[in-house]
């Protein structure tokens, strides 16, 4: 075994025994990252370019500073994102709700969907629309200006084009032209507040977390967005706490005008996203 292996062993047990979820995968990360190589190449750096800035990033990590923050980077279905302090860090859980939006723009019959993400944050959301259905309009709404600056630098160059919008009242001149609308918004209940992940809970903005005591005062807001935006038979997905699967649903109700109202799981197998269909007259 070469310096670095041994010293990610090392790593690792250190940031089991300090309670990262990942242990083993964040060391060989931060190794890669620090190195400059792919997780798979460690193995090829010579005991003589052993960087013992490696150190000075797992004590990071160890304290629970998110991954992603230490290399500046998350990464996002086909995506290497820019992302830090003041955004929130794109979740391998959202990956299963943007690849049902896909599927859905996928079928429609629309030469080119206009597709509007609600609450974008680093545009995580946003660009992978963009990139995997081609064909697609795409605008992104953020209110908090921080994130709307990650934003825009993982934006600029794109198709996505980007709003500093608060999305309950968002882009009134779209209202009834929107194919599908899409939103990963805050939905933690703020008496769950001690029992949040430290790397959301202390790096992640408020306002991307938290809303209401039940947690769902942004999705109710954002129904009613949906509604106003959306097209006859356009779509709205929206992710929310796998604790909230019976209760998202009933928000997007026949009597508020949406069909088909249904909820998902994720690759974990827990509820992850609800969908439904603005109805036609």
């Amino acid at each position: 075994m070469n310096l670095l292996l041994a010293e990610v062993a090392q790593a690792t047990q250190r940031l089991a025994d300090a309670g990262v979820p990942s242990p083993r995968f964040d060391a060989e990360e931060l190794a890669a990252y620090v190195h400059g190589v792919k997780r798979g190449e460690l193995h090829t750096v010579p005991d003589a370019d052993f960087d013992a800035r490696y150190w000075e990033a797992v004590a990071r990590r160890e304290a629970r500073e998110p991954l992603q923050h230490i290399t500046g980077r998350a990464f996002f279905r086909y995506l290497e994102l820019r992302v830090g302090p003041g955004v929130f860090v794109p979740r391998p859980e959202t990956e299963s709700v943007v690849g049902w939006a896909i599927d859905a723009l996928r079928a429609m019959d629309v030469a080119e969907p206009l597709v509007v993400d609600l609450c974008t944050g680093s545009g995580a959301i946003a660009l992978a629309l963009a990139q995997e259905v081609p064909r697609s309009t795409v605008h992104a709404v953020e209110l908090d200006e921080r994130a709307l600056a990650w934003a825009r630098r993982n934006v600029a160059g794109s198709r996505v084009v980007l709003h500093h919008q608060d999305a309950l009242h968002a882009l009134p001149g779209f209202d009834g032209q929107v194919d599908l609308v899409i939103s990963n918004p805050p939905y933690v209940p703020l008496e769950e507040w001690e029992n949040v992940a430290p790397e959301a809970r202390d790096h992640d903005p408020e306002l991307a977390l938290f809303s209401g005591q039940d947690g769902l005062d942004t999705i109710r807001g954002l129904e009613r967005t949906a509604r106003r935006l959306l097209r006859p038979g356009g779509v709205v997905v929206v992710e929310h706490a796998d604790t909230q699967g019976g209760q998202v649903p009933w928000i997007f109700n026949e009597d508020a005008g949406w069909t088909d109202a249904a909820d998902h799981r994720d690759l974990n197998n827990r509820p992850r996203f609800t969908t439904a269909r603005r109805a036609v007259p």
